[in-house]
């Protein structure tokens, strides 16, 4: 990375099943405003906005900023089709980075359901994968539904997400199946919310940023063409070596390897994907993910703690939103102001997204 970025101002509002829980022009300022308090700057202070509206078109944008007071600054919507958080996270940091920004603000607003995941006959392939992953390694039907009852638990201390109930492995394991053999409560569903992250380049964060700093200190993009995937496996369909390829690329960047890393947010789309992602993301070895669920080593205690906030089993999918929401509760956590959700001594996070189009970004990020 050409220039270092940090991240000093966060925002969010509760997620929600179906619409936003409020007015979204209204929802939109809060949240902004929000980021702006924590990071401690007035609205002049902020250079360029990036921004994914979901359906919320670019006049409405323009009307729910205005009272805030930002000023005649850039303002780069991504269009629907390309929106999502993972593309306005590597877009924001590249004008850090390359010095076409000093300071910037990342909105994404996700005002009404994206579509459920069983599009395209997903939650078949995925069902499929599972089925294959548990025939290599032999892998218990329970393991999956562990990483379920531990997305609960986590949750139950985060009163912005939508499932915060805790679930016993037998509910879990007795819910409607929905892809063999994953039941319902084994898949993120669609939700709504909006989150905003205010980031800057280390010269404005030492001439204006009081409080504490969280920096960004590498980043790995993989497209899926960009690997070459093996025929015969479901776990090329679901992606797998473009988060292998990503994992590896951030760690070379950052000098640092999985054993650094304290706290972790990744793209649990279902259990499958994060079981799956604790191999390629180096968090164990590959075939070993069932032993480190059955250690508890991806929970409090264990080697490291995965999604605290209870991940997007229990926030929901929001693409626009998300990913900007893992980094909040990461950054949280390495500020020391998670309350009973903080990780101890959390120095090191790693982030992990996928977009819409199937683009793996991985961040690492590390307290100041």
């Amino acid at each position: 990375m050409q220039r270092c970025v940090n991240v000093i101002g966060v925002g969010m509002s509760p997620f929600s099943p179906a619409s936003l829980r409020r007015e979204p022009t209204a929802l939109v300022g809060e949240t902004v405003r929000r980021a702006l308090a924590d990071a401690g700057l007035s609205a002049g202070e902020i250079g360029t906005v990036f921004a994914a509206t979901g359906l919320m078109d670019g006049g409405t944008l323009q009307r729910a900023l205005e009272p805030i007071g930002l000023g005649p600054v850039p303002l780069l919507r991504l269009p629907t089709s390309a929106a999502d958080s993972r593309a306005l996270m590597f877009q924001a940091c590249r004008a850090i980075e390359l010095g076409q920004a000093e300071c910037a603000l990342v909105l994404g607003v996700q005002d009404a359901p994206a579509s459920l995941p069983g599009a395209n006959g997903v939650l078949g392939q995925l069902g499929a994968t599972a089925r294959e992953y548990m025939a290599r390694y032999r892998t218990r039907r329970e393991t999956f539904a562990m990483v379920a009852v531990k997305a609960r638990q986590h949750a139950q201390f985060n009163p912005e997400a939508v499932l915060n109930q805790a679930l016993s492995l037998d509910q879990v394991l007795e819910a409607p199946l929905i892809a063999e053999p994953l039941t319902h409560p084994q898949f993120a569903w669609p939700s709504c919310g909006v989150a905003a992250v205010v980031l800057c380049s280390d010269e404005f964060a030492r001439r204006r940023a009081s409080g504490p700093k969280v920096r960004i200190i590498a980043q790995a993009q993989v497209t899926p063409a960009q690997v070459n995937l093996v025929p015969g496996s479901t776990f090329a369909a679901v992606g797998y070596e473009n988060n292998v390829a990503a994992a590896r690329d951030l760690y070379e960047q950052a000098g640092w390897g999985p054993q650094d890393v304290g706290v972790c947010e990744l793209h649990d789309s279902s259990t499958l994907a994060e079981l799956l992602l604790y191999e390629a993301l180096g968090l164990c070895g590959e075939g070993s993910a069932e032993k480190l669920v059955e250690d508890g080593d991806n929970t409090y205690g264990g080697n490291l703690v995965v999604n605290p906030s209870g991940g997007l089993l229990s926030l929901g999918q929001a693409p626009t939103v998300s990913g900007l929401a893992q980094c909040i509760e990461l950054v949280s956590h390495l500020r020391g102001s998670a309350g009973p959700r903080q990780v101890t001594d959390a120095r090191i996070a790693l982030q992990h997204q996928v977009g819409t189009d199937g683009t793996v970004l991985a961040t690492l990020y590390q307290r100041e």
